[in-house]
C-alpha cells in the first residue's frame, strides 16, 4: 500500500521532470517572436485595443438592431408620460387606442389605477417645456427663446 502511495506521489514529480525538456525542444524549433518586455507590453496593448473595438462595435450593433425594430409608427400602444414616485415605484400614462389608462408599476407588478374618461391633451413634442430656471438665465444672457430654435 505504501508503495502505492509513493508512486501517486512520484507521478506528478516524473511529468514535471520530463517537460522542461520538452519545452525546451520546442522553443529551440520556433523562436518565440517578442519574448522580451516589449513583446509582451505590445501583446497586452494589442489585446486590450482589440477587447475595446469589440465593445463598441456590439454597441453600435445593439443600437442599430433596436433601431431596426418596430418603431413608434403603426404602434396600438403608446406611452404618454411617466412620473417617479419613489426610487422603484411609478405612475404611467399609457394610450392603448382611444382609451388612456393610468398604470402603478412596482417591482413585480403593473395595476391598472384608473382608465380615463377623457383623454389627457399632451402639449406637442416640437414646444419642450422650458424650466423657470432655464428661462431665467435666458433672461439674464440676454437670448430670446426665439432665437434658439
Amino acid at each position: 500500500m505504501k508503495r502505492f502511495l509513493w508512486a501517486l506521489l512520484a507521478l506528478p514529480l516524473s511529468v514535471l521532470a520530463a517537460e522542461p525538456a520538452a519545452t525546451t525542444a520546442a522553443a529551440t524549433a520556433a523562436p518565440a517572436v517578442g519574448s522580451g518586455v516589449a513583446g509582451q507590453l505590445t501583446q497586452l496593448v494589442f489585446g486590450l485595443l482589440l477587447v475595446l473595438g469589440l465593445i463598441f462595435f456590439l454597441a453600435w450593433l445593439l443600437r442599430r438592431v433596436q433601431q431596426a425594430g418596430p418603431a413608434g409608427k403603426g404602434q396600438v400602444i403608446e406611452l404618454i408620460g411617466s412620473r417617479a414616485l419613489g426610487p422603484r415605484d411609478r405612475l404611467m400614462l399609457v394610450q392603448v387606442g382611444n382609451e388612456q389608462i393610468l398604470l402603478g408599476l412596482s417591482p413585480g407588478t403593473i395595476t391598472a389605477l384608473h382608465v380615463l374618461k377623457e383623454p389627457v391633451q399632451v402639449p406637442s413634442t416640437s414646444e419642450k417645456a422650458t424650466p423657470e430656471f432655464a428661462q431665467h438665465l435666458l433672461k439674464i444672457l440676454g437670448k430670446d427663446q426665439k432665437d434658439k430654435k
